[in-house]
C-alpha cells in the first residue's frame, strides 16, 4: 500500500488537522508515515497544505509533488493542485467552495459540499472532518475505525467535548464517499 495525500485550503479550515489524523492513523497501523506542513504568510486565511505519505514500504521522500490522493477545500487549491493528482489517482473537491468544474478526466472525482453538510449538522467547523470521512473511503489499507482511535490523540483535550460531532461529521463524510460511489 502506497499513498500520497495532499490536503490544501485556507488556513483556519483545518486542513493541517486532516493531514495530522491521517500520519497518527497510519502510524496507529504500523505503516511508515511521513507529514509535512506548508503554510502562506497568514496563519488564518492565507493558504495552506500538507503533504502526508502512507505506506507499507519505507517512505523514499516525505514531498508529495504527485498525490494519489487530494483534497482541495477551495477555489485556489484547485486550481493549483488539480494538475498535480496522479491519473486514476482520487481528487476530493469541497464544492461548497469550488463552484468549477474539474477539468481533468482521468482521475476520480469525489464532489462533497463539505461546508453546507457542515451548516446543516450546525458546526461549520467539522467541514474538514467532513472531507476527511471521505477520503476514507478512498485509501485502501487505512480502515475507517481507526479514526475513532486517533482523534482523541490529535485534539486538544480542551476540544475533547468535541468528539461526539467530529466522529458525526467524519461518518457523515463515509456516507457521501460511499453515495457517489
Amino acid at each position: 500500500m502506497y499513498h500520497e495525500i495532499l490536503i490544501a485550503g485556507f488556513g483556519g479550515q483545518g486542513v493541517m488537522l486532516m493531514g495530522q489524523m491521517l500520519a497518527y492513523a497510519g502510524m496507529k497501523r504500523d505503516l511508515n508515515v511521513s507529514w509535512i506542513p506548508s503554510y502562506g504568510p497568514e496563519q488564518r486565511g492565507g493558504t495552506a497544505n500538507c503533504g502526508v505519505v502512507l505506506s507499507t514500504e519505507p517512505v523514499g521522500s516525505p514531498v508529495v509533488t504527485e498525490p494519489s490522493d487530494c483534497a482541495v477545500m477551495n477555489l485556489p487549491s484547485l486550481t493549483k493542485f488539480e494538475p498535480a493528482v496522479t491519473p486514476s489517482g482520487y481528487l476530493y473537491v469541497n464544492t461548497s467552495l469550488c463552484p468549477d468544474e474539474v477539468t481533468r478526466d482521468d482521475i476520480k472525482v469525489v464532489r462533497v459540499a463539505a461546508t453546507e453538510e457542515a451548516d446543516a449538522m450546525g458546526n461549520a467547523r467539522v467541514a474538514n472532518m467532513i472531507m476527511l470521512g471521505a477520503m476514507m473511503g478512498g485509501l485502501e489499507g487505512l480502515p475507517f475505525e481507526v479514526m475513532e482511535e486517533v482523534l482523541p490523540d490529535v485534539l486538544p483535550e480542551r476540544h475533547h467535548g468535541l468528539i461526539p460531532v467530529n466522529l458525526k461529521a467524519l461518518a457523515r463524510g463515509r456516507e457521501i464517499f460511499e453515495s457517489a460511489e
